[in-house]
């Protein structure tokens, strides 16, 4: 068995991969606690010039300690890697659950939005301006609270309020003051992006969303926009003084928070007990890291899935979700179960995926698959990667990385049907259709 370790925590499988990092479930050996483990390739940060950028980010959510933030519990490195370990979260996106439900009620449209409002007010507190906020930021935990996350475009001014200047954000949520490049603040520039927010979990959808960034970023300067009918009085009104064009008369949390839609029902968080918060370890990291070394055989069998990891890839408890997940759960990650060898697996995945006309990169038991989206204007990739469940029992996830998820669904309904012979089915189900796909709203 390929025992990977980092310091104290026994690393799991994959949960996320960007361009610079991947994230990974882990488990600390000591205390049980699951958590999730940002891997950072060092050298590829020196070569893009980013180490300020994640010391950045790393200093920011060490020091925004908040119910409603992301918790970082402490940083490791290797003379190759850096480690974040961060709190894990299991509830998804905000985003993922706008797109499967449509618009929310109005009652939980404003506890979400009270709860943003209180993680917001705190971080601005400690001179953090997150600079990026949107449904994709925000993670829901096992009770459905809010959980601010990616501090990547964070400004942090802690000797006082100053202009930003920087141009940065996701265009549909940015505040119009941003796109001027004459400076603005951070602070009311946020505001603008959670009244976006407030706007898209009251009515489904984007104020502002056109698919010309000059007719967008005209619209956004002249807040154009209107609300629905269905919003409440309440509601449209704390909307219209958000989304403000002019900063020095938008409405500021204080405000916000002795308005009467929005305390309706309010409960303050509880803040954590404060910690004295130092920052010599992040320098300590970067400068002189420990020998964390990685114990992992490159030309080992695949990964092989704890308890840990099977409770996670489960939906509760219920490990069937593992082998054939429900109509309602597949989105755009999907897995089955094979008992043929790792190594036939894949090989026979490698296949099909370029019968079907796509490149494939394979490293270890994890392969890349990659082409040209169906309409022709972007770039379809999928991760596939083979874990070992049990002795000669495995599972394959398969993960969308870039493409449309219509069309992801479709490239897996037509992957899988062409390897029937390698797919595993439970007993009772053998007279059953082999795939069973969910139909996805999301763009």
């Amino acid at each position: 068995m390929v025992v990977r370790k980092v310091g104290k925590y026994e690393i799991g499988r994959t949960i996320g991969e960007g361009t610079f990092a991947k994230v990974k479930f882990a488990q600390n050996t000591e205390t049980g606690e699951s958590v999730a483990m940002k891997v950072i390739d060092r050298n590829t940060i020196i070569k893009h010039k980013m180490v300020d950028q994640i010391k950045r980010e790393i200093s920011i959510m060490k020091i925004v300690r908040h119910p409603y933030v992301v918790r970082l519990y402490e940083v490791l490195a290797s003379r190759t890697k850096i480690y974040i370990i961060l709190e894990f979260i299991t509830g998804g996106e905000l985003f993922d659950k706008i797109i499967n439900n449509g618009r929310l009620s109005e009652a939980e449209a404003r506890r979400y939005f009270q709860q943003l409002i209180d993680g917001v007010q705190y971080c601005h507190y400690n001179g953090v301006y997150h600079r990026d906020l949107k449904p994709e930021n925000l993670l829901l935990d096992s009770h459905g609270n809010i959980k601010i996350s990616d501090f990547g475009l964070s400004a942090w001014t802690p000797q006082g309020v100053s202009l930003l200047r920087t141009t940065c954000g996701t265009p549909n949520y940015v505040a119009p003051e941003v796109l001027s490049h004459k400076g603005y603040d951070g602070a009311v520039a946020d505001i603008w992006s959670c009244g976006v927010i407030l706007y898209v979990l009251l009515a489904g959808y984007l104020p502002f969303d056109e698919l010309d960034l000059t007719t967008l970023y005209s619209k956004i300067e002249r807040a154009e926009f209107s609300c629905p009918s269905w919003f409440p009085v309440g509601a449209k009104s704390l909307i219209h003084q958000i989304l403000d064009p002019n900063p020095e008369t938008r409405i500021r949390i204080e405000e916000i928070k002795n308005d009467e839609w929005f305390k309706r029902g309010y409960t303050p968080a509880k803040l954590i007990e404060y910690e004295d918060v130092n920052l010599d370890d992040v320098n300590a990291v970067f400068d002189s890291p420990k020998d964390y070394q990685q114990s992992v055989n490159e030309n080992a069998g695949p990964l092989i899935l704890n308890v840990f990891d099977l409770i996670i890839l489960s939906q509760g408890l219920n490990l069937s979700t593992l082998f054939d997940r429900g109509q309602d759960s597949v989105k755009h990650q999907t897995r089955f179960v094979s008992q043929k060898p790792a190594k036939v697996i894949l090989s026979s995945m490698e296949v099909v995926a370029q019968s079907m006309g796509f490149k494939t990169h394979i490293r270890n038991y994890k392969m890349r698959v990659e082409g040209v989206a169906a309409n022709k204007t972007g770039h379809f990739s999928v991760i596939l990667e083979v874990f070992e469940v049990a002795p000669s029992f495995f599972m394959v996830d398969i993960q969308k990385a870039a493409g449309d998820v219509n069309e992801y669904l479709k490239f897996y309904k037509n992957f899988c049907g062409n390897l029937e012979d390698i797919i595993w089915k439970p007993p009772n189900e053998l007279g059953k259709s082999r795939i069973t796909i969910s139909k996805s709203k999301r763009r």
